[in-house]
């Protein structure tokens, strides 16, 4: 049977079939009290009609829903997807939310002009005006979140990963304070005492430089207060030195001055423990640069467990946590809020998995 000429409708689908419009658009939907057999007669009077389904915008206008999610990445989108832990949470949280048939829209997280020390936060525009039907704050909220306070101000519903807990709010976190305490318990139990850190930024002042106690005082990152923790549970480090982003060339700086010009010979820590893998591998680069074989001269540890082919013939001694199953229980939260389940927390575990840059501390 040939295609009737004109737009193809719904309506036109239904009396083709014979059946009410209500019930052709269940067929459509996939939901509802429709037999399997009703379906398949409404779908092929679709095929012979030329119609491909219900129009996406009346629906959502319909619904009352944009059928988008808002995902804060807490960074700059070309430094954000330079960092494989993003891309692989990314892709599990992508993946829940495709099948679900809703879309994503990327937001820079907060910066500040120029990137200067007490300088006031800017909230990216796409916060107050793109369409969205919940945000997830990929990388946790500070204390006092500008982005976070102007969703609510648009009844916005959140999700929040690796952050401080918000009131009414699914969260999904990582034991990444345990984790990191038991990467510094190997480093002790190898018979290191002088560990150094190369940290994550402690707020969004992208700053670089050595960590005294008003500074640590000042941290206003979950992930990063965590993971300071972590350390403090087993020792004080001998020197702590924060990074603006989690980069290699910011680890690379860091181990630098670490293990080179900032710090006397004869006070050289024997290791390093990085809080994310990108970081540890800089350090490797910086320890080779200067000379330093590595784990007999310095050990370096990392978190993550991130997969670094190039960095061979080291595999990194490192923290692995679940970053495409972190970005999956995000999605999953995302359609609780939509389908209106009760906020709950969700905490994964992590696993140290020991490689070759770690070994007994230099005699």
């Amino acid at each position: 049977m040939g295609r009737i000429p004109g737009r193809p409708t719904l309506a036109r689908v239904a009396e083709r079939a014979g059946v009410s419009v209500s019930t052709a658009s269940l067929a459509f939907s996939g939901a509802g009290p429709i037999t399997a057999e009703t379906r398949d007669k409404v779908l092929a009077a679709a095929a012979e009609l030329g119609y491909s389904g219900p129009d996406p915008l009346g629906r959502q206008l319909r619904s009352g829903r944009s059928g988008i999610v808002g995902v804060v990445l807490g960074d700059q989108p070309g430094r954000a997807f330079r960092d494989p832990v993003a891309v692989k949470v990314l892709d599990g949280l992508v993946e829940v939310l495709g099948s679900e048939g809703l879309g994503v829209l990327l937001i820079p997280g907060v910066a500040r002009a120029g990137g200067a020390e007490g300088e006031q936060a800017a909230v990216d525009p796409l916060v107050f005006s793109a369409a969205m039907d919940v945000a997830v704050l990929v990388w946790g909220v500070l204390e006092r979140d500008p982005t976070l306070q102007a969703l609510r101000h648009r009844g916005i519903p959140v999700v929040v990963g690796e952050g401080r807990p918000v009131e009414g709010a699914p969260l999904v976190a990582i034991h990444d304070r345990s984790g990191t305490a038991e990467a510094v318990r190997h480093l002790v139990e190898l018979g290191h005492t002088r560990v150094a850190e190369i940290t994550l930024p402690l707020d969004a002042d992208e700053r670089s430089g050595p960590i005294d106690a008003a500074r640590l005082a000042r941290a206003d990152r979950t992930s990063t207060s965590h993971r300071l923790a972590g350390v403090r549970d087993v020792l004080e480090p001998a020197i702590s030195w924060e990074t603006p982003a989690s980069l290699v060339e910011h680890g690379r700086d860091a181990a630098t001055e670490i293990l080179g010009a900032w710090v006397p010979a004869a006070e050289r820590p024997t290791a390093i423990i990085a809080h994310s893998d990108l970081l540890a591998a800089g350090a490797v680069i910086a320890a080779r640069e200067l000379g330093l074989s590595v784990p007999d001269d310095v050990s370096i540890a990392g978190f993550d467990g991130i997969d670094m082919p190039w960095l061979s013939p080291d595999v990194l001694t490192s923290v692995h946590q679940p970053l495409q199953a972190k970005g999956a229980a995000l999605g999953r939260a995302v359609l609780g809020v939509l389908a209106g389940d009760e906020p709950a927390a969700t905490t994964l575990d992590v696993t140290l998995v020991p490689g070759t840059t770690t070994g007994p501390a230099p005699r």
